[in-house]
């Protein structure tokens, strides 16, 4: 896919469960993006996607790592956790299907937007998943380099 193109930056981050320092490694991953100067589009649709797989691992996991690849035209983005597993893909891909908790959902997440919301602002998204063992997602986003000049 873009293995040809060479490496720019890489950087893993550990995923912790609970809601203590939630969305860190997004933030973490957004300044590394503006530092590098990328188009703000780029860095937006990063930063919802990589927020949304740290919720995921926040919620569902003891413990994960997302990994931040940049590419001189792509960003990717890989979510690896040793959660319990997604038991029905199709269904949990589905907006508003949600298997969070009361508990979570009291802390306002949890409404079933997030594996839809990646795949949405993802231009390649691709996940495994065994029930048990955790989940793998891949997403990849284009750097469209001239985003930021166009009119909405």
């Amino acid at each position: 896919m873009t293995s040809r193109e060479s490496l720019i930056y890489e950087k893993s981050f550990p995923v912790e469960a609970g809601f203590d320092f939630a969305g860190r490694v997004s933030g973490e991953v957004k300044a590394i993006l503006t530092g590098m100067g990328l188009p703000k589009e780029t860095i937006r649709r990063v930063a919802i996607v990589t927020y949304e797989a740290e919720m995921n691992i926040c919620s569902y996991a003891d413990q994960g790592t997302i990994t931040l690849r940049v590419k001189p035209n792509f960003v990717i983005i890989e979510a690896a956790d040793e959660g319990q597993g997604i038991e029905d893909i199709g269904l949990a891909m589905k907006e508003g299907y949600s298997t969070a908790t009361d508990k979570i959902r009291s802390m306002g997440f949890g409404a079933g937007m997030g594996l839809s919301n990646m795949k949405k602002f993802s231009d390649t998204f691709r996940i495994i998943s065994e029930v048990g063992k955790g989940t793998h997602l891949k997403m990849l986003l284009r750097i469209r380099k001239d985003q930021d000049s166009k009119e909405p």
